[in-house]
């Protein structure tokens, strides 16, 4: 079973550089505590890699 992620936006996107609030817009984030639960895949560990100081990143839990 593939590992899900929860993942929170806690740092605004104020004064961030353009290609990390398009990181952001492509992670569905848009607001400061709005969550996504994603697949875990490479390319979102690298888009996670660029905003890692603007979001948290948890296991979801299985429902």
């Amino acid at each position: 079973m593939a590992t899900k992620l929860k993942i929170t936006q806690t740092r605004s996107r104020i004064g961030q550089k353009p290609r990390h609030r398009a990181t952001l817009d492509t992670l569905g984030l848009r607001k400061i505590n709005d969550i996504t639960i994603r697949e875990r895949t490479d390319v979102l560990e690298g888009q996670l890699r660029l905003v890692n100081h603007l979001v948290r990143i948890e296991e979801a839990k299985e429902a």
